[in-house]
């Protein structure tokens, strides 16, 4: 039997027992046993990876799930985690043991994060993250003295995880209704009600705003405001200049928790090192994950205030919340490595000037293609929607699946995208923070050529 023979004997075996045995996260499971995976990845190396099925190799450019920050094949983290490995690659965080790499990636945290951010609870990913926040706010206003203070409120079209907690501060239906799992207190606010939020009562939507919620429900029962800085996958929605400057005076003024969901737009994706300092703004709490290890391990954390660390320290019992993989060495060590790449390679500059790169692409598409609307990014965080006729707001019919369509083309032609909204009508970019100009060209092409297929 030749070679080619073997391989393809070989990725037909794997696609059968991927369809018999691998649940899929985030699939469809039906297709998904029908059709079988539509990628086995192999390789990858900067910006592009190998498809085992067909040879090929694609540009990600969603960065995987927005967290493959400097790119795959970074033979340095890999000697990191290696040689972390070979020392101790896993030891327990309960009961006060500690290990070196956590140590100094808290330290290195610290120096990085906004403001007074200078303590970290490690998780091993967002939504575990997200999930800390909910119970560390909890727990800190039951140590004020305040316990009724229990409420969160979160944005529609939120993506805060999926995990109990998490899973229900996240406001995209599909992921707050699955299993009807949902915790108690959450209301969803209206988001960027720019407005509303500096007080405007007469606006129609002030009841469904973040200060209407805290009016009607009371600020005595409200632990958090928790939100993306951009949100990701409920269709990048980049926030209006203010706005998060007045959510953080609403929380100073009913003394609220001002909790940000940096794990998308942390690490440099939005052209800062945290999402929140393009609009000089320092939350009570933030949760990290994604882009800290860049992908290369699992790990995720809760930053904290002095305030809020200075209260917890305080308490005098078990602190009974924690995770096997709290401070995993070897994941640590990984996330410092990626950390150092990210600052000597000058990542932050390259994604403020790949912006400016994807930003004429975007111009360029929607000059071109007539359907195109609504173009928009924020460092290498983009997106931009499909209407059938833009000028009268009138989308698509129900079953065209626009975005899903435009997103297979680019599929055929060797680029990794991601369909996104209620309508199915929002194409999301997010490549690796390490893409230079010919290749923002190349997917700009690529999309170019996609679209062009669609009409």
């Amino acid at each position: 039997m030749n070679k080619n023979a073997v391989e393809t004997n070989k990725v037909n075996e794997l696609v059968e027992l991927d369809k018999q045995h691998f649940i899929h996260p985030s699939t469809n499971p039906h297709e998904l046993v029908a059709k079988g995976p539509g990628i086995i990845f192999s390789e990858g190396k900067g910006i592009y990876v190998k498809n085992m099925m067909d040879g090929k190799e694609y540009i990600d450019g969603m960065s995987m799930l927005w967290n493959v920050n400097i790119g795959h094949g970074q033979e340095e983290v890999v000697d990191a985690g290696k040689e972390q490995m070979s020392k101790i690659a896993y030891s327990s965080a309960f009961k006060g043991f500690s290990n070196e790499p956590a140590i100094k990636l808290a330290k290195k945290l610290a120096d990085l994060a906004p403001g007074d951010l200078n303590a970290v609870f490690f998780t091993s990913g967002g939504s575990e993250s997200n999930d800390t926040v909910i119970k560390f706010a909890r727990f800190y206003w039951g140590l004020k003295g305040k316990p009724t203070k229990r409420s969160f409120i979160s944005l529609n079209s939120a993506y805060h995880g999926v995990t109990l907690a998490a899973q229900t501060v996240t406001a995209i239906p599909a992921f707050h209704e699955f299993a009807g799992s949902n915790i108690d207190e959450i209301f969803h606010a209206k988001p960027h009600l720019l407005n509303c939020e500096l007080g405007d009562k007469t606006d129609p939507n002030y009841e469904q705003s973040i200060r209407g919620i805290i009016e009607r429900e009371g600020a005595d029962t409200i632990a958090g405001i928790i939100m993306e800085p951009v949100q990701g996958a409920g269709g990048v929605n980049i926030p209006p200049e203010g706005y998060l400057q007045a959510v953080r005076k609403i929380c100073d003024e009913f003394g609220i928790l001002f909790i940000a969901d940096e794990v998308i737009c942390g690490f440099a994706r939005t052209g800062k090192m945290f999402g929140v300092e393009n609009w000089d703004v320092v939350p009570d709490m933030m949760s990290i994950a994604k882009g800290i290890t860049s992908g290369y391990a699992q790990l995720g954390g809760v930053m904290l205030n002095d305030e809020v660390r200075n209260t917890i320290v305080d308490y005098d019992g078990m602190l009974a919340h924690g995770f096997t993989y709290s401070a995993h060495a070897t994941a640590c060590a990984i996330a410092l490595k990626n950390i150092e790449i990210i600052e000597r390679e000058n990542v932050v500059e390259n994604v403020q000037a790949m912006e400016l790169e994807l930003k004429k692409g975007l111009a360029f598409l929607a000059e071109k293609h007539s359907i195109v609307t609504n173009t928009r990014c924020i460092g290498l965080l983009g997106a931009f929607e499909l209407y059938e006729d833009p000028s009268r707001g009138k989308l698509f019919g129900e079953d065209v699946f626009p975005a899903n369509k435009v997103v297979d083309e680019c599929f055929k032609r060797q680029l990794i995208l991601r369909a996104l909204g209620a309508h199915n009508h929002i194409i999301a970019i997010a490549p690796p923070l390490v893409t230079n100009a010919e290749e923002m060209e190349k997917i700009i092409h690529i999309i170019d050529e996609a679209l062009t297929t669609f009409k």
